[in-house]
């Protein structure tokens, strides 16, 4: 057997999405192609390695043993293009970086400062809440609230976020007493999101009452409160810059987030992920204070609890 990479790599792809359409719509070419492609596998190794059943393709006894070879062919190919990006010895090029929203609008809005310093080096910020996938090179930094059991990944702690309850300037809290912002609207995060910061906390505080108003990124909650929608649990380094915002009390001890950089061992050395690395750590440091909820005294006439 000859197959090219190309073919198994179409192979590859059939055998993990079980559908011809998911696994086009993955690789990027047309429904027919692959159908052709595996034909045509097929036909050179002389074995039949998908039994095609009305709603899926699942691999045969022969494609079993060709996912596992192709699988490590993968690994390699992947390893090789990881390791001759490390070889450029110049800071140039563009990085990826990955983080969930609050963030990656934290980065953003540092972006000016790191490309006058990185003047060679474009930028991709990248917001999501899964997990991108370092080797495959879908991003070269990840920074995530926690290192995932992963073979190759390299993490250096930034720091910790501080949260705290906010509410637009101009929204009525008369009292600050528990039960008395308890009974007030609250914008939080849906059903899907519970695992967000801060969502346990406020529903103990609310004796199990959800959010009247829900969402499901920390962008969506942070516009509604600062619009009058309610109270709402934010990251401090997102709401306390906002002028629209007030903090209602102090830091709430137990909501924080840690915040891991996570680069794969093969990229850390090339020089401009490297680079981008440092200036994330430095940036991070230089706003310690504004991420621990520290950056501003309670302004006059600010209520507290």
């Amino acid at each position: 057997m000859d197959a090219n990479w190309d073919d198994l790599r179409i192979f590859l792809a059939l055998a993990r999405a079980g559908t011809l359409t998911t696994a086009a719509k993955a690789l990027g070419v047309s429904h027919p192609t692959v159908s052709r492609r595996i034909q045509a596998l097929e036909a050179q190794i002389g074995a039949r390695l998908f039994d095609r059943l009305p709603d899926r393709f699942v691999p045969t006894s022969a494609g079993e043993e060709l996912l596992a070879d192709t699988e490590a062919m993968e690994k390699a190919a992947q390893s090789i293009h990881r390791r001759s990006a490390g070889l450029s010895d110049t800071v140039s090029g563009t990085v990826r970086l990955s983080a969930e929203e609050a963030t990656a609008a934290l980065i953003a809005r540092y972006s000016a400062q790191l490309r006058s310093k990185l003047q060679q080096i474009e930028f991709e910020v990248i917001s999501s809440h899964t997990l991108a996938n370092l080797s495959r090179r879908e991003a070269d930094l990840l920074i995530r609230e926690q290192v995932p059991e992963l073979h190759g990944i390299v993490a250096r702690k930034l720091g910790r976020l501080a949260y705290a309850i906010y509410a637009a300037r101009d929204f009525p809290v008369k009292r600050t007493t528990p039960a008395a912002l308890a009974a007030l609207p609250w914008v939080g995060f849906d059903d899907d999101h519970l695992r967000m910061q801060g969502q346990s906390w406020l529903l103990e505080f609310r004796g199990g009452r959800r959010p009247e108003i829900r969402g499901n990124n920390w962008l969506v909650l942070h516009e509604a409160a600062r619009t009058g929608a309610g109270l709402a649990v934010l990251p401090c380094h997102l709401a306390d810059p906002d002028p629209l915002l007030r903090r209602i009390g102090g830091i709430l001890p137990d909501v924080f987030a840690d915040q891991w950089l996570l680069v794969h061992r093969d990229l850390r050395a090339l020089p401009r992920v490297r680079a981008v690395m440092d200036e994330v750590i430095a940036l991070f440091q230089r706003e310690r204070a504004l991420l621990e909820g520290r950056s501003r005294p309670s302004a006059k006439g600010e209520a507290t609890a």
